[in-house]
């Protein structure tokens, strides 16, 4: 299966606006998840990497008590692609 081409800039920034909670840094998807303690932030992450490694597609994230930094991007694509948005919106839903 071919791997997905970055989206042009302006793609990015229009479909951007459709992701809660999402802003564009560094060339990145960033966004930091806030979560009651320790536990949840885990739980949190434990169900991204999951459906992570179905996608096979990997977050760069940090993890500090209850905090998930989170960026984005697709290393072998050179930008962000429909990977990343299809990760940030699961991101999304599993932080609910």
């Amino acid at each position: 299966m071919a791997r997905p081409k970055a989206l042009p800039d302006e793609e990015v920034e229009s479909r951007l606006a459709g992701l809660d909670g999402w802003i564009l840094e560094d060339g990145k998807l960033r966004r930091i998840f806030e979560f009651h303690d320790f536990k949840e932030a885990f739980a949190f992450m434990t169900r991204v990497a999951l459906h992570a490694e179905k996608m096979d597609h990997h977050p760069e994230w940090a993890n500090v008590y209850s905090r998930v930094d989170v960026g984005l991007t697709t290393h072998d694509a050179g930008g962000i692609t429909e990977l990343d948005f299809a990760l940030a919106a699961s991101m999304n839903e599993s932080a609910r």
